[in-house]
């Protein structure tokens, strides 16, 4: 270990960005050589199938200011985010961003400088983003959606990429969630918050990691973990099913005995069938969005497993 702790780390979660990485890495190098306070780089491989992981190791031994994190298999973006987290040296705080280089390294003295005016949580808010109409659309739908069910006030527009206090990530890695939404947890802690809006650019090369399938898992993460509303809107389905039943019977018997009126009851039996089953399908969807968070939570594993681990030049387990 260096004698001198540094001051601010980088975290960086990296996974098949072998095309990126001599940016990244050359990017970096600058600013702590012009930096006047002492950094870090963490670099998490999420189970790499390219060439990341050698490049990374080779940075690792090559430079101590790199410090580097193999984990055993792919997690994911979020547990690769917070096995940095839990190894971050920084005694003062934590620069989270991704290693696509869509968030700028440089931006670093902007962060540090609302996080020494007292703030321990400063947080990028993304202005422009340059990619594809269809994700812009989505991204901006799910933020506005999520900030009006949410029981907190998870800022819009708002990712990873941010500063956090040496305290907040102490927080953060006391908390076990198996299903995590940093963004959101990172605003569940309190304390003193405040955003830098900031143009998101385009991947330096190579294709996002993020599938569909993938945003769409963190978005209902965000959504079950920090909202009752799919619950309470299920319930409210019920209550208005039921309601409208009773209406429906009613009229049915007003017809029948006022009216003398004949009621086909083939078409009224399905409709009802149909609108039954489907809220109750969907009310088993969602208890069953819960209860497989608490199954999967209930196992206490580890979020993460670190197969190898280089600071200071060396292999940890040497």
């Amino acid at each position: 270990m260096p004698n001198s702790t540094p001051q601010v780390s980088f975290v960086i979660p990296v996974y098949n960005e072998e095309s990126n990485l001599s940016m990244l890495a050359d990017r970096l190098v600058k600013i702590m050589d012009q930096s006047p306070i002492t950094l870090e780089a963490v670099l998490i491989d999420d189970g790499s199938r390219d060439n990341s992981r050698t490049m990374l190791q080779q940075l690792a031994l090559s430079d101590p200011r790199f410090h580097v994190v193999l984990l055993s298999r792919n997690h994911g973006h979020q547990l690769a985010l917070t096995a940095g987290l839990s190894v971050a040296r920084g005694s003062e705080g934590v620069f989270v961003l991704d290693g696509d280089l869509q968030d700028p390294p440089e931006l670093l003295d902007t962060f540090y400088a609302k996080f020494k005016e007292g703030y321990d949580v400063v947080y990028a808010v993304r202005e422009k983003r340059k990619e594809v109409f269809y994700k812009r659309f989505a991204y901006f739908i799910f933020y506005r959606i999520l900030k009006k069910i949410a029981n907190i006030d998870i800022p819009l527009d708002s990712g990873d990429f941010s500063f956090i206090s040496r305290r907040v990530v102490n927080v953060l890695n006391k908390m076990p969630e198996e299903s995590r939404f940093i963004r959101g947890m990172r605003t569940w802690i309190g304390f003193k918050q405040i955003g830098i809006a900031y143009d998101r650019q385009e991947r330096a090369s190579g294709d996002s990691k993020y599938s569909f399938s993938k945003l769409v898992q963190l978005a209902l993460n965000g959504i079950y973990n920090f909202s009752e509303f799919p619950i309470k809107f299920v319930t409210s389905l019920g209550g208005f099913a039921i309601v409208s039943s009773v209406i429906y019977l009613i009229s049915v018997i007003v017809k029948k005995l006022f009216f003398d009126q004949v009621i086909e009851g083939f078409t009224a039996l399905l409709f009802v069938i149909i609108l039954f089953g489907g809220i109750q399908l969907m009310a088993i969807g969602v208890l069953g969005e819960y209860i497989l968070r608490i199954f999967f939570q209930s196992k206490s594993r580890p979020n993460f497993i670190i197969e190898k681990e280089i600071c200071a030049g060396k292999y940890l387990d040497e």
